[in-house]
């Protein structure tokens, strides 16, 4: 694999200022290691995502398989080795009220849930206090932690800390979860 998908942490800075939404993601030292960039007018999300800025080795895609689904499904793909990493659907209905999403294997077989930290919480951003409150999101593999992404607060810019860190043994594909992140602030910024 990709040493870039190696590290237990990463951050991901969504550019504030862009008529698309454009994504950097850091690793732990700081060094830039993932750049991507929405595509403008697109009716079916198309998320690449690249090596750096220049474009020029794209790493991994993420595309939903059907246009304007409430219970939208994205595949995950390594564009290297032209293989699928994973899905991520969202459960629609739920997510009205508290982000919800089911984390798929290769096969579509569920293997854990990606959720906002709290029903209380969720509810506060959607009804009162907006992007005042960060957002928090556990990934969760039956009853073990495997990611935690947390918002950091920043009312000018869109910062979302990756912690795979308790994923001691390496249950959650670092890609998928990476693509995790980069949905969710893309998902993000369309509400915004």
């Amino acid at each position: 694999m990709n040493p870039i998908f190696q590290h237990p942490r990463y951050l991901l800075k969504r550019q504030a200022i862009a008529l698309t939404g454009r994504f950097r993601v850091y690793d732990p030292s700081g060094n830039q290691v993932l750049f991507s960039e929405q595509k403008m007018f697109k009716l079916r999300e198309d998320i690449r995502v690249y090596a750096d800025e220049n474009k020029a080795r794209e790493v991994l895609s993420i595309k939903a398989r059907q246009i304007m689904d409430f219970s939208a499904a994205y595949d995950v793909m390594d564009s290297e080795l032209n293989q699928k990493v994973g899905a991520l659907r969202r459960k629609g209905l739920r997510s009205i009220l508290r982000d919800e999403w089911e984390v798929l294997d290769a096969n579509d077989n569920l293997k854990g849930l990606l959720f906002e930290d709290s029903m209380g919480l969720a509810l506060l951003r959607r009804l009162v206090l907006g992007n005042w409150l960060p957002q928090n999101y556990d990934i969760t593999f039956g009853s073990t932690r495997v990611a935690d992404l947390r918002q950091n607060f920043n009312p000018f810019r869109y910062e979302l800390n990756l912690d795979f860190s308790m994923d001691t043994i390496n249950q959650l594909d670092r890609r998928l979860g990476i693509a995790a992140s980069i949905l969710l602030a893309a998902v993000e910024g369309k509400q915004e």
